[in-house]
């Protein structure tokens, strides 16, 4: 039987477009109602959040200029509030994503301005240390506007703690590196890369939960790309690539945020323009996706979303329109089911159910 107990869910903003810091809020997991019960400030940018393994401690990239930082924070999960531990600076500008390793001994932070990747070690408490490594892209893509340099856009960690990968919109590059997270440092793998189309701009990677296939999501062409992972060598090697968008679509979008359904029978990624969310149901035996549909987010950009970590419920982040939207997954179709519920968050960002709460 399903607990009534409401889950809690953090949100990011830009405080620079409207937001005021990181929202604490309780979802309630029967019928998906987000209930805002207070804000940390205090920083600035605070666009991507991520959590330790047992949901302990938040950190949080500070999306700022020339000198982004990453801030750790103790969570309290009675009342969702977060105590600030420390900041460490990111080694480079616009810092957007941030990942911990599954042990818990490391954040790791891609810095889109600069194109580089910093990995800081957590230690005893979530305290950060100083950067134990700042690993740092080269090169241009084919696009003057867009890729003009490395822009590292996302850093996601294999299911085997061994391997990051780090999707560079920039080179048009899945980079791939060798993770020791005891001692803080990457090593390129001996298969270092897997190009993307030209132009293609790889945005946010997810590992399916068979922990055989990958996806990432491209923000400049409006494209999926699907791979086979071979999980000992490090090695992603392309299926297809499917669009993200509508067919006949007409204007401009750009993809944002990709996930997968815990059960790994559907992924979502979203499109910022056409402000909708594409499902694609997953072959089990190729990895190779098939199309099943869109769902408009009700909202202007929707940035990121998030899926509870029991596949009831999809939260979408409609950063222009100020307002998080819940939609109920239909778990025999993938189908996205407006609730009719709609909290307002300024300029929201980015969406974290906190694990710990199961």
């Amino acid at each position: 039987m399903v607990s009534a107990k409401p889950c809690l869910v953090l949100v990011g903003t830009y405080t620079d477009g409207g937001g005021d810091g990181i929202h604490s809020c309780r979802m309630d997991r029967e019928t998906g109602a987000l209930d805002p019960i207070g804000v940390t400030g205090g920083i600035d940018n605070p666009s991507f959040l991520a959590s330790d393994p047992e949901g302990r401690r938040v950190y949080a990239v500070q999306e700022t200029g020339d000198s982004g930082a990453v801030f750790a924070y103790e969570l309290d999960h009675a009342t969702g509030g977060l105590r600030f531990l420390n900041q460490q600076p990111s080694h480079g500008a616009a810092p957007c994503h941030l990942a911990v390793d599954r042990t818990g001994k490391v954040v790791l932070v891609a810095n889109y301005g600069s194109g580089s990747v910093c990995v800081l070690p957590i230690v005893e408490g979530g305290r950060l240390e100083p950067a134990s490594e700042v690993v740092q892209h080269s090169g241009a893509g084919v696009d003057p506007n867009r890729q003009e340099g490395p822009h590292a856009h996302s850093v996601t960690v294999d299911p085997a703690n061994r391997l990051v990968l780090v999707a560079d919109l920039g080179l048009d590059r899945m980079m791939v590196y060798r993770l020791d997270a005891t001692r803080g440092k990457l090593v390129p793998n001996a298969t270092p890369w897997v190009s993307v189309a030209p132009g293609a701009g790889p945005r946010h990677f997810a590992f399916h939960p068979s922990g055989g296939y990958g996806y990432v999501v491209n923000e400049l062409d409006s494209t999926i790309t699907a791979f086979t992972y071979d999980a000992s060598e490090g090695i992603l090697v392309e299926l297809h690539t499917v669009p993200a968008l509508p067919e006949g679509f007409e204007g401009t979008s750009y993809c944002a945020d990709i996930h997968l359904a815990p059960s790994g029978r559907y992924l979502y990624a979203s499109n910022r323009g056409d402000d909708s969310v594409v499902i694609y149901h997953v072959d089990p035996a190729t990895g190779r996706l098939g199309y099943t549909g869109h769902q408009s987010t009700e909202g202007r950009t929707p940035r990121n979303f998030a899926i509870d970590p029991r596949g009831r419920f999809l939260l979408a982040a409609n950063q222009d329109s100020d307002t998080i939207v819940p939609f109920r997954i239909d778990e025999a179709t993938g189908d996205l089911v407006p609730t009719g519920h709609v909290a307002s968050v300024p300029a929201p960002v980015c969406v974290l159910f906190l694990t710990g709460m199961e």
